[in-house]
């Protein structure tokens, strides 16, 4: 009875420790599953809330080592800056006619982004590998070039950029598992299924504005 009653009385105190080693990535977590339903809405405040999740996931990778992925946060909050001015420039022109509108990409455009990608993937993986005490460059380095092209494709509102998400997110989970980043690796499981989601309501958008 006493071990028992000693047992439930360590829970909390487990929990709290647990929280405090980890609160940092279960905010960005948190915040994030919020960045990626706006996404899926194309809603404008999805950027805002985006570069809140960015600040905070830069010392969340920092600490993991990732710096590829921390290096990419600078990114996103550069982009999600560009991103917020870029949608509200063009709601405020006209709220009708020259609202940015889903659309899909050219397959020229297509090729390029694919050249461009693999081209920052050998760059990265080349800084992590010879800079870095990086224990998996090129893994760390393809998922951070794909999801700058990601990033760029959802400030255009390119509908194709779920595609690239569903790859990167898809690598990421295996890369956090084996790093025991485990609310990100959860947080990634969603954002592979909520890629999903996503392209099925911005070709349901795209459907919708074509008529």
């Amino acid at each position: 009875m006493w071990s028992s009653f000693q047992t439930l009385r360590f829970i909390p105190t487990l929990m709290i420790e647990f929280l405090h080693a980890y609160d940092f990535e279960i905010a960005a977590s948190l915040i994030s599953f919020i960045y990626i339903y706006l996404s899926i809405k194309a809603s404008i405040y999805l950027w805002p809330i985006g570069l809140i999740s960015s600040l905070l996931y830069i010392y969340v990778y920092y600490e993991a080592q990732f710096y590829a992925d921390m290096g990419l946060q600078f990114y996103y909050a550069g982009i999600s800056i560009y991103g917020w001015f870029y949608w509200k420039k063009n709601e405020q022109k006209n709220a009708e006619s020259s609202e940015l509108r889903i659309h899909k990409i050219q397959r020229a455009t297509t090729l390029k982004l694919i050249y461009i990608t693999i081209l920052l993937c050998a760059i990265i993986a080349f800084i992590l590998k010879n800079f870095t005490d990086s224990p998996i460059p090129f893994w760390d380095a393809l998922t951070t070039a794909i999801s700058i092209t990601a990033t760029w494709m959802l400030a255009k509102k390119i509908i194709e950029n779920w595609i690239f998400w569903i790859i990167a997110d898809f690598i990421s989970i295996i890369l956090y598992l084996n790093k025991e980043l485990y609310f990100t690796a959860i947080l990634f499981i969603a954002y592979t299924i909520l890629a999903f989601a996503g392209y099925a309501q911005w070709k349901k958008s795209l459907i919708a504005e074509a008529v």
